[in-house]
């Protein structure tokens, strides 16, 4: 009687194996998953809310009452943080999302059909990687306007040359391996050696790249939102109570402290989560 396969026995147990290894990933991914339950949980954390103000109360320092003090309408700079997460991981995981997604469908195309298709594509690919991602996403959101509708959609269309050559390079791997040659001798279309073949194998890199691509989304967002052209107040955006906050930075620094931590923290964890995929993903660190 066969033996009914279990998790343990799939690549996925390898990969978490692998994945462990590492200290400080492992660290991370606590450190994502705690901002990702206070961003969930918090209308219960917190559930005065982000925009209660009391006059009476401006500029506390961080108490028993008020862990991260208050701001410069009294508002409570802890609830307004957890709040704020869950605006920038919205930013952060939907532009990369999107980037993602049609980066993925370019690079595809690229690498599979090559010639003039390929060069087209590549060369405006191109152009976009000669601009700054951050100024780039300046110029979208200027034209596009404020919004989380809109930031994610600058955020995102500044990334997609990233993920396109990621997958054009893995593409062009692929398409030489005896697995596709089969496929194509069996008289499997062009969209099914690419859906069920070509990309299954080259999802690596991609989730690796998408991982530390969140982190640059989310600091794109607050850049944006710092200089006012994001989320605007009273939306508790980190980036925008950063701008607020810079005003009382002399007298109360912790008005921009907090934020700033939240950012750092924030992108440390979804850096060194990238990491570790990237070490778990590559063969040669399995023994």
């Amino acid at each position: 009687m066969e033996k009914k396969r279990t998790w343990k026995d799939s690549g996925l147990w390898d990969f978490w194996v692998q994945f462990r290894k590492n200290r400080l990933a492992l660290f991370g991914l606590a450190l994502l998953c705690i901002i990702i339950l206070f961003a969930v949980f918090a209308p219960i954390i917190a559930p005065e809310g982000y925009d209660k103000q009391d006059l009476t109360k401006r500029f506390l320092t961080p108490s028993r009452e008020h862990l991260m003090g208050t701001d410069n309408f009294g508002r409570d700079i802890f609830a307004r943080i957890i709040y704020g997460a869950r605006i920038s991981l919205v930013i952060g995981l939907g532009s990369m999302m999107i980037s993602v997604c049609i980066g993925m469908i370019l690079g595809a195309i690229s690498g599979y059909y090559g010639g003039y298709l390929d060069q087209v594509i590549m060369r405006i690919m191109d152009i976009f990687l000669s601009i700054p991602q951050l100024i780039l996403a300046i110029a979208i959101a200027a034209a596009l306007g404020g919004g989380i509708g809109n930031l994610i959609l600058a955020v995102s269309l500044s990334s997609i040359p990233r993920y396109a050559r990621i997958l054009r390079g893995s593409v062009l791997q692929a398409v030489s391996q005896e697995y596709v040659e089969a496929a194509k001798a069996g008289g499997a279309s062009d969209f099914r050696i690419l859906l069920k073949h070509i990309i299954p194998n080259c999802l690596g890199p991609i989730i690796v790249q998408a991982t530390l691509g969140v982190g640059v989304s989310i600091l794109s967002a607050a850049s944006l939102s710092f200089i006012g052209m994001g989320i605007a107040p009273p939306k508790p955006e980190w980036g925008s109570m950063l701008s607020v906050g810079r005003t009382y930075i002399r007298d109360y620094p912790h008005i921009t402290l907090f934020p700033g931590l939240a950012i750092a923290i924030t992108i440390f964890a979804l850096n060194v989560v990238g990491d570790g995929l990237r070490d778990a993903f590559d063969p040669k660190q399995r023994r």
